[in-house]
């Protein structure tokens, strides 16, 4: 073979060659490498208190479904919204709601007191809970969940707080499951969760 063809296939190899070689080190980088597949660390440890001032953990989670929504008690649109279609599916669960946890953690801790809370919540189905504490225990919840949450400052002198706006989906054993749809009729949502009881 002459060089006029040697060195062009000399060049093919070396550059596929460190294809390969960078490509396995980016997969290394990403952990795709690794022997066992680990899923997402979405949830964990926390200490929080619903509207009538329970302490609620992650340890509440086990043994039954949890769709949990992050928001605030002064949120002009998401919130509300969100929380009312999760209002919709555990009227449309029935009796199963029961067997479901349903939370509101919010991203506000200075201005979501747990009579707040209570008072906010009213508007909505009595099986929801809203989590609140103090910021150190908000952050933690927040951090767990992998939650994006920030304040933003009004002409006024008040604030709104720009954040995730997920409804995360918790198997019975409090293991995150995914986003959970609320974007469809109620009772679509309601049989999607009965799967998880």
């Amino acid at each position: 073979m002459s060089n006029r063809f040697v060195r062009p296939l000399i060049l093919v190899a070396a550059f596929a060659g460190s294809l390969v070689v960078g490509l396995t080190v980016v997969m290394w980088l990403l952990g795709g490498l690794a022997s066992k597949p680990t899923a997402a660390s979405i949830g964990g440890p926390f200490q929080l208190t619903d509207q009538t001032g329970q302490t609620v953990t992650e340890k509440d989670m086990v043994g039954r479904p949890t769709i949990v929504f992050f928001g605030y008690t002064h949120c002009p649109d998401v919130c509300p919204t969100s929380l009312f279609e999760m209002s919709e599916v555990l009227r449309a669960m029935g009796p199963d709601a029961d067997r479901v946890n349903a939370y509101f953690i919010t991203v506000d801790p200075e201005r979501d007191t747990q009579e707040t809370m209570k008072s906010y919540l009213s508007s909505f189905d009595p099986r929801l809970k809203g989590l609140t504490g103090d910021p150190a225990a908000v952050e933690k919840a927040l951090s767990g969940f992998r939650v994006y949450a920030k304040k933003i400052p009004l002409k006024d002198g008040g604030y709104s707080m720009d954040h995730t706006a997920l409804i995360y989906l918790m198997d019975r054993d409090g293991r995150f499951v995914s986003s959970f749809d609320l974007k469809r009729s109620a009772e679509a949502a309601a049989a999607d969760l009965r799967r998880y009881l």
